[in-house]
């Protein structure tokens, strides 16, 4: 039996995400009234057909940027590049028959689909293709639409309107983005059932599994040195903080609290990518070690 869920608030933008959708409000079967269908676009499915529950419902959208290959363009540097734009949109790898779809929501990878994977395994199966010379293209979309999708996983759940249900309901018949219980698109990709994905509030990051991350999931301990660069009557502290600050600080003390970076990077809705320069760099200059 398919749990219910709980609904969540948005922030309602027209497709072009600059202009405020009209209201709308759904019909029987939650279908749009006939007066305000005019008003609701009707989405065209990018991959039409594809396995991935994500993928089946991203719209069609010229990408910003296209055949990106490992040859030239650094896959982390490229997604610090969008994580320091709070860019919206989707990755989409392909290499041969395999391919991968990552949802960005403020330049945060918040969902992703592949083959046999969703979440953060198929974050881990796009970077594996990548690696191993996919194409890579980024595609925008606007911050409504990311936020709608957001909650597409590897699963629905049963279907309950309510007025600030924000997410998209699947069915036979097609698909509907909701922004706090109002339409503001469809689009004709489908399931065989008729479920629902939720979108969380506001979406968590993604963190790498430990097989392509092992060093964010590791716990470290404080050296004598790094304990006392916790303490605020030390010159050691002074110093440390002037240098990395008070996101190094804040670090430090989350690994003091014997939490790994990825908990942290989790808690603090920080991207890992941010944090592994600074954990490398208070290994090397004895402030924690491993353990």
């Amino acid at each position: 039996m398919i749990p219910p869920n709980e609904g969540s608030q948005g922030d309602g933008l027209r497709g072009d995400g600059l202009h405020p959708d009209p209201p709308h409000s759904s019909g029987p079967g939650g279908e749009p009234p006939e007066e305000l269908a005019e008003w609701i676009p009707d989405l065209v499915p990018m991959f039409p057909g594809a396995s991935p529950f994500l993928a089946r419902f991203l719209p069609q959208s010229p990408p910003t940027h296209a055949g990106l290959k490992i040859q030239f363009c650094d896959l982390h540097a490229f997604l610090k590049y969008l994580h320091e734009g709070a860019w919206f949109g989707y990755l989409y790898a392909t290499l041969g028959d395999l391919s991968a779809y990552v949802l960005l929501f403020e330049g945060r990878t918040v969902t992703a689909g592949a083959a046999n994977a969703t979440g953060e395994q198929a974050l881990g199966e796009l970077l594996n293709l990548y690696e191993q010379g996919a194409s890579l293209s980024a595609h925008p979309l606007p911050p409504t639409y990311a936020h709608v999708l957001s909650g597409v996983g590897s699963r629905a759940w049963k279907f309950n309107l309510t007025e600030d249900f924000t997410g998209l309901h699947a069915r036979p018949s097609g698909a509907i983005f909701y922004v706090r219980g109002e339409i503001i698109a469809t689009m004709p990709a489908t399931l065989p059932y008729e479920g629902a994905f939720p979108a969380p509030l506001r979406p968590q990051t993604l963190i790498l599994p430990s097989s392509l991350a092992g060093w964010a999931h590791r716990n470290y301990a404080l050296m004598l040195r790094g304990r006392d660069a916790l303490n605020p009557i030390l010159d050691v502290h002074r110093s440390f903080r002037a240098q990395y600050g008070a996101v190094g600080l804040a670090l430090l003390r989350a690994l003091h609290e014997r939490l790994s970076p990825a908990e942290y990077a989790m808690r603090s809705d920080l991207a890992l990518h941010d944090l592994e320069p600074l954990v490398q760099e208070f290994l090397r200059t004895g402030y924690i070690r491993e353990g």
